[in-house]
């Protein structure tokens, strides 16, 4: 298997910045307390998202997981988030690509909408019309507004779908996780589970045809996992190409 999915290139390293102490322990104390309280308040769960996502991008920029002894900032997320990290980077999408919108307005529209609402400021940027989505977000029910999100970003109906049900047993849970988690990272945040199952499966079958002599499944799968790759890895995934020389 060709493995596409290993090609995540790892970010750069950055100089270790000096930890505030108390602002660190202040920050990592309300962290807990988030989490405890929405275990606590089943009915009133995820209206301090808002919170919970400034909270992590300040202990991922800040280091302040270094406190805890850990090895890296996935490391207090799989502490923290030990069933998923993908909420956790949910949130700190929302915070980092949403901080036109007032907090009480985010508040409002919930954690899941404003997941969808991130899709539309990071495609259009500057460009970002804030009041009129927020508006939509208020106004529309979740799918409805999940399906004109889409709509705004493809600029056509969405596909049609199903719901696939599998049976899993609870020791092969990490597993698919973790590797749904790295598409996840590779694709980008935004990419919706069947997305990212796509990218797996497509890879797979890549890898699979080079060892069965099947050049036309290859070039399918290939394709498909170029269409699904961000825009800047498109370009690099080009370059490689161009740079490759044809063998007979």
């Amino acid at each position: 298997m060709i493995g596409l999915t290993s090609l995540w290139i790892n970010g750069r390293g950055a100089v270790t910045p000096e930890i505030n102490h108390r602002r660190a322990l202040l920050v990592l104390g309300k962290i807990d307390e988030i989490l405890s309280w929405e275990k606590a308040k089943e009915q009133e769960k995820d209206t301090r998202f808002v919170e919970l996502g400034e909270y992590l991008c300040e202990v991922r920029t800040k280091q302040y997981w270094r406190l805890e002894r850990l090895a890296s900032f996935d490391d207090f997320l799989a502490k923290r988030f030990p069933d998923s990290r993908r909420k956790a980077y949910y949130l700190m999408a929302i915070h980092e690509h949403l901080m036109r919108v007032p907090k009480p307005q985010l508040r409002e529209i919930g954690w899941t909408k404003a997941r969808e609402l991130v899709k539309v400021a990071r495609r259009d940027g500057p460009e970002f019309a804030c009041a009129p989505w927020v508006h939509k977000a208020k106004e529309l029910p979740r799918e409805e507004f999940r399906r004109e999100v889409e709509r705004h970003l493809t600029g056509k109906e969405t596909e049609p779908w199903e719901i696939i049900y599998f049976k899993l047993y609870k020791s092969q849970i990490p597993v698919v996780e973790q590797a749904l988690e790295t598409a996840a990272l590779m694709l980008g945040t935004d990419k919706s589970r069947g997305y990212c199952f796509e990218m797996i499966c497509a890879d797979f079958l890549a890898g699979s045809s080079l060892q069965e002599d099947e050049p036309e499944a290859l070039i399918l799968s290939l394709r498909r996992i170029y269409s699904l790759l961000p825009y800047a890895m498109q370009c690099d995934f080009l370059k490689g190409i161009e740079a490759t020389p044809c063998r007979d």
